[in-house]
């Protein structure tokens, strides 16, 4: 009976630094590229984060980073217009911080 034993029989031939490498470029395309966002949609979500911040609101923050979008849940606790940066405090009370030109969509939790 032949077993074929697939990858494993060239495992031995493989460098680690191949391995490395080939796992890398795996990763690499995997990732996305960043999605376009409109004007209108930027002004939405700055509307939707004045009004949570005036009312003490949770928000859904999806961002994008590190080739993926990510999400956080969290208060707005800070906005600096001059970095244009967002300070985000989590339900655990750790503080985050983003810049607005990585956020995909904002939405009230």
């Amino acid at each position: 009976m032949l077993r074929d034993r697939g990858n494993i029989k060239w495992q031995g031939m493989f460098l680690t630094e191949h391995v490395k490498a080939l796992r890398e470029h795996q990763l690499e395309l995997k990732k996305k590229s960043k999605p376009v966002i409109d004007l209108q949609q930027v002004e939405l979500m700055e509307e939707t984060i004045r009004e949570a911040m005036e009312f003490n609101q949770a928000l859904n923050f999806v961002y994008f980073r590190d080739g993926e979008n990510q999400l956080l849940v969290g208060k707005v606790h800070y906005v600096d217009p001059f970095k244009q940066e967002l300070r985000i405090v989590d339900e655990f009370d750790s503080l985050h911080m983003m810049f607005v030109n990585e956020l995909v969509d904002v939405r009230v939790n």
